[in-house]
């Protein structure tokens, strides 16, 4: 009788501050502003800067920006709760073959990367998939999770396999799954002027270093607007969430909002397809700041399209993912055992 193999499947964001409290958020800000991937101002400098003129003031205000869309919980954890409940029993109902343990994790604050991994070597799994919540490799939100696995890696000793999925910003159930979140909100509210599909900005001179983000960002946008049957002038690409005073990819969100309320834009749906959960840089800034600016600058209604966060037909898009990698598995074994006969 062959033993089940034991696969452990993380599903994992960026993260998000323990309370909506200027300690919490301080505590994360350090974790989070600390990363090399994120920030790569010489560390000497930047630990000035951060000390100096951030962590003396910015978490008292990002702490007050938490205070407006806290629940229970942060809106981040909670909805990657929900995404690992609804993807383990979509997984585990379909693959008897395998022992499937679904867990969650973030890069920073809790539950934190480091221990679900440090937690894995003493359960001892035959193979650990890691998926990425990020829809767009970027070098600052998907490489510090892939950091987090290669230090592990070397305190191992009996090494796992595993599989780490970098991204998937044209899977067809993706673009799928958008243009349905757009098409039922406009069945409800209407159709706007112009849809702006806004991602998360990153700075200009990573893009200039290679970082592939902001082209995946076009080509998920392109696809959107496709779907959506929509002409040129009907949509736009632009970043938001910009940090510091050096350039980040263009064109910026908020710029955009503001000249298209100035030429005389009336109404505004913002649609973001980097998010694959609602957070602070959704709820706050996109859903609440950025729609003070469009109607102080002359626009007449402006809403915020919801990220998919557990919607099924997002579901089905993560389980598909992670499926290809379970067959994967599930032939291999099948290779071993056959092997071992």
């Amino acid at each position: 009788m062959s033993v089940k193999p034991e696969i452990l499947v993380i599903v994992a964001n960026l993260g998000t501050p323990d309370q909506p409290e200027p300690s919490a958020v301080r505590r994360f800000l350090v974790q989070f502003l600390s990363d090399r991937r994120v920030i790569e101002i010489p560390p000497v400098l930047w630990k000035i800067i951060l000390h100096c003129f951030v962590l003396p003031f910015r978490p008292r205000r990002v702490a007050e920006a938490y205070a407006q869309i806290w629940g229970q919980d942060s809106p981040m954890r909670e909805i990657l709760q929900a995404q690992v409940q609804a993807l383990a029993q979509s997984l585990i109902t379909h693959n008897p073959q395998l022992n499937l343990h679904v867990v969650p994790a973030m890069t920073y604050g809790h539950p934190g990367i480091e221990q679900v991994l440090a937690d894995a070597a003493v359960q001892q799994y035959d193979h650990i998939i890691l998926l990425p919540l990020f829809p767009q490799y970027s070098a600052t939100s998907t490489a510090p999770l892939f950091d987090a696995v290669a230090t592990w890696i070397k305190s191992q000793r009996n090494l796992p396999g595993l599989s780490l999925i970098r991204d998937y910003y044209q899977h067809p159930l993706l673009i799928q799954a958008l243009a349905n979140s757009v098409r039922e909100y406009q069945q409800q509210h209407g159709q706007p002027d112009k849809l702006l599909m806004s991602f998360h900005g990153i700075p200009q001179p990573y893009a200039d270093k290679g970082d592939p983000y902001a082209d995946r960002c076009h080509v998920t946008a392109r696809l959107l607007a496709q779907a959506l049957e929509l002409e040129e002038h009907q949509w736009a690409i632009s970043f938001q969430s910009r940090f510091g005073k050096q350039e980040w990819v263009k064109p910026y969100t908020d710029q955009i909002l503001q000249e298209w309320a100035q030429q005389g834009v009336h109404t505004v749906q913002v649609v973001s397809p980097a998010f694959s959960a609602d957070c602070l840089e959704t709820l706050e800034e996109l859903a609440m700041q950025n729609a003070e600016l469009f109607l102080q600058s002359g626009g007449k209604s402006y809403a915020y399209i919801p990220a998919l966060n557990e919607r099924k037909d997002h579901i089905q898009l993560l389980t598909a993912l992670l499926q290809a990698q379970l067959d994967a598995i599930k032939i291999t074994y099948a290779v071993t055992a056959t092997e071992g006969e």
